[in-house]
């Protein structure tokens, strides 16, 4: 897996947090993993939450910027976010 790096207090993952209703969230885009209401060092402990954001690096990664977003954002719409193939594969991979 390519680098990528984590940007703390982060305005798009405060978003994230509001349109989840979560006190705290994680979204990647691109490399970064932008947090929210936690520190790197909370969220890097947390290994399971860690592999889950990797895995969306990974999908940034094989699917290249702009046709990831598209495709990620036409999954939310027709299934929902929960239910988006890519959510549920990054679910899977929180026990890898």
């Amino acid at each position: 897996m390519a680098d990528y790096s984590i940007k703390e207090n982060s305005w798009i993952a405060k978003l994230a947090a509001r349109k989840l209703k979560s006190p705290d969230a994680a979204i990647v885009i691109g490399k970064t993993i932008h947090l929210y209401n936690s520190s790197k060092q909370q969220f890097l402990q947390n290994e399971r939450w860690l592999k889950h954001e990797l895995c969306h690096v990974k999908q940034f990664e094989q699917n290249g910027f702009i046709v990831f977003i598209i495709k990620y954002l036409w999954e939310s719409v027709k299934h929902g976010y929960y239910h988006n193939r890519y959510e549920i594969e990054a679910r899977e991979a929180e026990d890898c």
